[in-house]
């Protein structure tokens, strides 16, 4: 998992990756509007979603649904079990990766991680998205968090096809 973290896409996006990507913001700036009032931060939080969801071959409409769920877009979330970040990461991803000067509460750091271990237990579930969320928030074999995830993702992110 740590080299999924550490690489990056060299190749620069073709005219039809930028055309998506635009019309994808366009469509999401005003949903995000109400719950992130800053326009600046707001077009810079979905450029940064946007571009870690498809680095981790993530829809990015489900990430935006998971952030509204972990953290409601608050940045300096810390949670009663001490996850931070817009993500809510788990400081033992820092221990597990062997990145001790990576900071959770950067929240583009905290994108990245996110992404990347949502991406992973994506792996390990074979692609069932269920038991992926379960395992990203720690609550496997039960169903209320994936359940919320995809309540916000129908309410507030998705996007017909």
């Amino acid at each position: 998992m740590r080299q999924t973290l550490d690489t990056l896409v060299a190749v620069p996006p073709s005219p039809d990756q930028v055309w998506a990507a635009r019309r994808w913001m366009s469509q999401m700036e005003p949903k995000l509007a109400r719950f992130v009032p800053d326009e600046a931060l707001r077009g810079e939080m979905l450029t940064r979603i946007y571009h870690e969801a498809r680095l981790a071959g993530l829809a990015p409409e489900i990430v935006l649904a998971v952030i509204q769920v972990e953290s409601a877009f608050q940045p300096e979330a810390v949670s009663s079990a001490g996850a931070v970040g817009l993500m809510q990461i788990m400081p033992f991803w820092i221990r597990e990766l062997g990145r001790s000067a990576d900071d959770l509460m950067d929240p583009w750091l905290n994108l990245r991680y996110g992404c990347t271990i949502l991406a992973h237990y994506l792996a390990v579930e074979r692609g069932d998205l269920t038991r992926a969320l379960a395992r990203y928030n720690g609550s496997l074999g039960q169903t209320w968090y994936p359940e919320r995830v995809m309540r916000a993702w129908r309410d507030n992110w998705w996007l017909a096809r």
